[in-house]
């Protein structure tokens, strides 16, 4: 199939991006990767009059270190962040993550910053942002703004984007040397949507574990902090009762959506598998460490 009709703007720089992002709200599409846009026009289920090409706006590349933080370009696609030594030094999380995110051809042309403003469901870049305590930056007209991951994602690709907003980039604080990170997700083939996942951060001293964040994705309308199963660990020796504990835990966290992936009671069932291997591998982690 072909898009329908649309103008096509390429700004030359964010200024002239958000001044077209206020003049056509809701009516216009950002170009970034198109990985997920292309399709999308292609099959007309989106048919903006508008279309915004930002891959010109030098500004919105790169990774760098600066005050503190990793920031993330909203270019900067996913095989530079996966290729990335600043990365792979500073956000373990997010490198270990990278190669699952869909196949070589995607991770070549798709963004960091695409993937974050979509919130698909299935996308891991938004579960790690989250479980890493990131913040994104929005700009419009009216000025700048940035937004802390948990108050970032609403629901089923929705976000506190707003239609005149563009993403500029992500800051995340980088990992702590005592900081544990993992990452796993379960698909149908390697590069397919996941249909459940984890993304975790924590701290341990002496086997006893600290300050525990895990993110679900996959199973959820939106990545979800499971608080409860992160109090069910927090404080506690690594041990098959605690792990059981913890996937226990998650019936109050999750309440997974019922699509083609599979049942509700299956894709809880799959989050808590993908808990325990997780869990159950993170001590030989810290060993190694």
């Amino acid at each position: 199939m072909k898009p329908a009709r649309f103008h096509y703007v390429r700004p030359a720089s964010i200024a002239e991006a958000v001044l077209l992002l206020a003049e056509h709200g809701e009516d216009a599409s950002i170009l970034a990767g198109g990985q997920s846009l292309m399709p999308v026009l292609n099959m007309r289920l989106s048919r903006p009059r508008v279309v915004v090409d930002i891959n010109r706006i030098a500004k919105l590349k790169g990774i760098a270190l600066a005050d503190g933080a990793v920031r993330i370009g909203a270019l900067a696609r996913h095989v530079e962040v996966m290729r990335s030594p600043l990365i792979a030094r500073h956000l373990p999380l997010i490198a270990e993550a990278m190669p699952n995110v869909a196949h070589v051809a995607v991770r070549n042309r798709g963004t960091f910053g695409g993937s974050v403003a979509l919130a698909d469901p299935s996308a891991e870049m938004p579960a790690c942002l989250l479980a890493l305590g990131g913040a994104v930056v929005l700009e419009s007209t009216r000025g700048r703004r940035q937004v802390a991951a948990e108050d970032y994602f609403h629901g089923l690709y929705d976000t506190a984007r707003r239609p005149d907003e563009l993403l500029i980039e992500a800051l995340i604080p980088p990992q702590r040397p005592d900081t544990l990170s993992a990452f796993m997700e379960l698909s149908r083939r390697h590069g397919d949507f996941a249909i459940a996942g984890l993304a975790c951060t924590l701290r341990h001293d002496a086997g006893v574990i600290h300050a525990p964040r895990l993110v679900y994705f996959g199973s959820e309308p939106r990545p979800v902090l499971a608080r409860t199963a992160m109090a069910a660990l927090d404080g506690k020796a690594w041990s098959p009762a605690t792990h059981d504990a913890v996937a226990a835990a998650l019936a109050d966290d999750l309440d997974p959506i019922d699509n083609t992936f599979g049942s509700p009671a299956a894709k809880l069932h799959l989050q808590r598998v993908v808990t325990r291997r997780v869990l159950d591998g993170l001590p030989d982690k810290a060993r190694a460490a």
